[in-house]
């Protein structure tokens, strides 16, 4: 009898956590939509920063090596990351959390701001990877494993920024606080996303792959589950 009770709950919870995470994010995205700016702001940050580095090696006469190109193309993506999701919080006003607190959970609140920054990140990434491959060519000989790595990297980035922007938020909204908070698990982050890029761009086997791959989930997993835990102490704060 208790179990069957417990399983009813546990339903009717998820039944409502996820209709408040779909409900929250709508509210993203009509928000995002209203302020088509930011978005603009971040699309010409992509396209003009990858300008700026065609017209660098192109005026030297240099062709990009594939290392140099696969790093160029993730720090973009890097500082692209960062200023599309350290808004995530910084931008709601003590009021409307409030509000949020009479209305849903917390678990809704943090699920949905990762939902949205994966999406967005997505997005961010696919248009930032084609017009990347267009200015300045594309090595890539396995587009199926680096196109994966692409979107495995936007949810990485999207899920630790997301944790790291809220916590910065608690402490005034200070930037530098999240730089710091968040470099230690960005760094090998980065590098497992390089190395998965450099495996895709030199064409070997998938197979190489697969560690990084489940380590780069892993870590994602991890982060989300932290999140989940944590943020509840920051809602009640």
């Amino acid at each position: 009898m208790k179990l069957a009770f417990h399983a009813t709950f546990a339903a009717e919870f998820f039944k409502m956590l996820l209709k408040e995470i779909q409900v929250l994010f709508k509210k993203e995205v009509l928000l995002e939509w209203r302020q088509r700016y930011a978005l603009n702001g971040m699309l010409l940050y992509v396209g003009s920063t990858i300008f700026v580095c065609y017209l660098s090696f192109n005026l030297r006469g240099a062709q990009l090596n594939p290392i140099t190109w696969n790093a160029l193309f993730w720090i973009i993506m890097l500082f692209a990351a960062v200023n599309a999701v350290a808004k995530s919080f910084m931008q709601e006003r003590e009021g409307r959390y409030l509000y949020y607190y009479s209305l849903v959970s917390p678990q809704a609140v943090i699920l949905s701001k990762i939902v949205y920054n994966s999406v967005l990140m997505a997005l961010l990434a696919a248009a930032g990877y084609g017009v990347y491959a267009l200015v300045l060519g594309n090595p890539v000989q396995d587009q199926w494993l680096f196109i994966t790595n692409i979107f495995l990297g936007a949810l990485s980035f999207a899920s630790t920024l997301t944790m790291v922007s809220s916590i910065a938020s608690k402490a005034g909204n200070n930037s530098t606080l999240m730089a710091i908070l968040s470099f230690p698990v960005m760094v090998p982050l980065l590098l497992m996303l390089i190395k998965v890029s450099k495996n895709a761009i030199d064409g070997l086997d998938r197979g190489i792959s697969y560690n990084e791959i489940l380590t780069l989930l892993a870590i994602n997993v991890i982060v989300i589950s932290v999140s989940l835990l944590l943020f509840p102490f920051l809602w009640r704060s």
